[in-house]
């Protein structure tokens, strides 16, 4: 029975062989053509990016070698201009066979030559005869009497415009960049002024380029070029006009034009041409490699018809194409390895599982632990719910403390706010019994209008008694004020009048400087006197130990308002103010010892004071700044330069054609 089951098995096995042969053979040449699909495409990108490297540094050498052409041969583009200023040349057009005339603005060209060391300058008459040179004392060399009416820059010149152009010098074969301008007798033209700048200073800076160079002119012939067997070659065939052209004006002095090696393009798009082959004769070895691939670029000169062609040899970026084909193809490896890795991976997985009933008995000996282990967690599990139950107790008896030393804190509070009430109200309660006992002497005196304007006095502290525990009302709850037109003037004199008695007896200099009728706030008048009494106040408390006490108020009137820290002068103070009317400021200065840089941004929190203990809550400056908010205006605190503090309170100016009502009680403090 087993013979008969064993053979199926061994051909079923060998016919197998062969396929799973197959699917290996297969697998391998897709991996290889996979390895060479991702090697080209990164020989591609790497060439790409390298090309582009390589054009933004040569377009980046090309700008600044242009700038320093253009730089050398328009560095004397001014100069035939200036030549006619001298009178001696228009005396030389009129009569050009005065002798005196001739030497005189030979000197002058030779001098001028000297000095700005161009090739040549020299003057022609109207047909074209050079009449004076600046090298008309070499021999050989010397162009006095030729005929240069043939010249481009002659005929341009003449026509009444600047010309420009290259040509090889007529005597010495020197080429140049001559530049011309009309000389005028009046308005015609009876000169021309010429001046052949050397292109020599251009030969020694073609290093900055960094490889093969020239500069071509409108004819796309080479004029200029970093080696010197490609002067002279035309990119193009000329049309036979154009040679003809050149045979006439003798441009480059009858010197024979061959065709360049390359078909180099001038109307190539920016990105330039790339020529797969190598360079004419002339350029360095390397470059001339039959294996080189150049990089073509060019650049017109800025207002020149010139054209700047660079060849740059690209080796290095077929070198970095090849090292980036050659990083992709190991990275395709490494995935294709890897995925190899996974496969083994799955095939040992499946082995595993097989295996797994070999290990079902150490199974149960497992389970059995894990039985021991889960008896001992839950016991831990019991000890951690106990441990949880005794902290949410914990929890609970801390909350209750916590509410009970907050019922304190709310007691405490409410008992220093009493005390500030109190201290409060002292002030016009003074105030009250001075000018009762006033009434009383003139009544006995029988002047019965003064004791009416006392008693008036005395009603109106009444009422102010009433509005102190106002703002202690607002600091905790909002309440809409009453806005109106204010007199500034009025309020400070109202609050000043309730220190009178302590400015006598501390001997304090009071000064006001606010004027009635120059300060319209729009505010409400009670709560801002409250304000200014709680400021007054302050500064004379920060006035006791010094030694000269001058307590001064100002206003002024501005058109815009910035804060200087915050929005309320001090860090982090909400809201924005703003007006339409512009803004009165009210300066309350003293001359104390001024606010320590370590507590002023905590001088308009509640309860900070620096006053010692008994001798203040903390509030004041709290309170205030809510009602100056009310008004959509804030409060400032500095220091002065000459020592002191000075609180600055900014208020919306009052609507224009707005009047303040007149005062029933004023009350004024002499400054004496």
């Amino acid at each position: 029975m087993s013979a008969s089951w064993s053979a199926p098995w061994h051909l079923s096995t060998l016919s197998l062989q062969p396929r799973r042969s197959r699917r290996r053979l297969l697998l391998g040449v897709l991996a290889l053509l996979l390895l060479l699909a991702t090697a080209r495409i990164g020989y591609v990108l790497g060439q790409q990016w390298g090309i582009g490297a390589m054009r933004a540094e040569s377009n980046h050498r090309l700008d600044l070698f242009a700038s320093s052409v253009v730089g050398i041969v328009k560095r004397l583009d001014h100069m035939p201009a200036t030549v006619q200023l001298n009178e001696d040349v228009l005396g030389l057009l009129r009569d050009p066979h005065n002798p005196s005339w001739v030497r005189s603005v030979n000197t002058y060209l030779r001098r001028l030559n000297a000095h700005i060391a161009s090739i040549a300058v020299f003057v022609l008459d109207e047909r074209g005869i050079v009449l004076a040179s600046s090298n008309n004392g070499r021999e050989g060399d010397s162009a006095i009497g030729e005929d240069m009416s043939f010249r481009p820059y002659f005929l341009d010149a003449l026509s009444g415009r600047v010309g420009r152009h290259f040509a090889i010098g007529v005597k010495g074969n020197q080429p140049g960049y001559f530049v011309s301008h009309p000389i005028r007798d009046g308005a015609r033209v009876v000169g021309v002024t010429a001046i052949q700048i050397s292109l020599e200073p251009i030969d020694r800076i073609w290093e900055m380029l960094g490889g093969p160079a020239m500069l071509v002119d409108s004819n796309q012939v080479v004029i200029m070029s970093s080696q010197p067997q490609w002067r002279y070659t035309a990119l193009t065939e000329l049309p036979l006009e154009t040679r003809v052209d050149l045979q006439l004006n003798r441009m480059y002095n009858n010197m024979p034009i061959r065709r360049f090696g390359l078909p180099v393009d001038l109307s190539a798009p920016e990105d330039g041409q790339v020529f797969d082959g190598r360079l004419p004769d002339g350029a360095p070895p390397a470059d001339r490699s039959s294996s080189a691939v150049t990089l073509v670029l060019s650049r017109v000169l800025d207002g020149m018809d010139w054209r700047l062609v660079t060849f740059s040899d690209m080796r290095g970026v077929r070198r970095q194409a090849l090292a980036w084909a050659m990083m992709f193809a190991v990275a395709t490896g490494f995935c294709m390895l890897l995925a190899l890795y996974v496969a083994q991976r799955r095939r040992i997985s499946r082995q595993k599982l097989e295996a797994r009933r070999i290990l079902e008995k150490v199974n149960v000996e497992l389970e059995q632990k894990v039985v021991e282990r889960m008896r001992d967690l839950t016991e831990v599990n019991d000890r951690l719910r106990m441990e949880m139950k005794e902290r949410e107790e914990a929890e609970q008896r801390l909350r209750t403390a916590q509410n009970e030393l907050l019922h304190a804190a709310k007691m405490t509070v409410l008992g220093k706010l009493a005390t500030s009430i109190t201290h409060e109200l002292m002030q016009p309660l003074g105030a009250i019994r001075t000018l009762s006992g006033n009434a009383i002497e003139f009544l006995k005196r029988s002047e019965p209008d003064e004791v009416l304007d006392n008693l008036l006095r005395v009603a109106r502290l009444a009422d102010q008694m009433g509005r102190i525990v106002q703002p202690l009302k607002a600091f905790a709850r909002k309440s809409v004020p009453l806005l109106s037109a204010c007199d500034v003037a009025h309020v400070v004199g109202n609050a000043l009048f309730l220190y009178e008695m302590r400015v006598r007896n501390e001997h304090v200099q009071v000064i006001n400087r606010c004027v009635r009728g120059q300060a319209i706030a729009w505010c409400d008048p009670n709560r801002l006197e409250q304000v200014l009494i709680n400021l007054v106040g302050n500064a004379i408390d920060s006035m006791g130990q010094a030694a000269s006490r001058v307590l001064t108020l100002e206003t002024h009137a501005l058109d815009s308002y910035a804060p200087a820290d915050g929005p309320d002068g001090e860090p982090g103070g909400p809201g924005q103010p703003c007006s339409e009317h512009g803004w009165i400021r009210i300066d309350v200065l003293d001359t104390g010892g001024g606010l320590p840089e370590t507590v002023r941004g905590q001088l308009f929190e509640p309860f900070f004071t620096t006053k010692s203990t008994g001798a203040g809550l903390g509030l004041g400056l709290a309170i205030s700044r809510e009602i100056v908010r009310e008004f959509q205006g804030a409060i400032e605190a500095h220091n002065r330069s000459e020592g002191g503090a000075r609180f600055s309170v900014f208020l919306p100016a009052a609507p224009e054609g707005a009047t303040a009502p007149p005062a029933l009680l004023e009350f004024s403090v002499n400054p004496s």
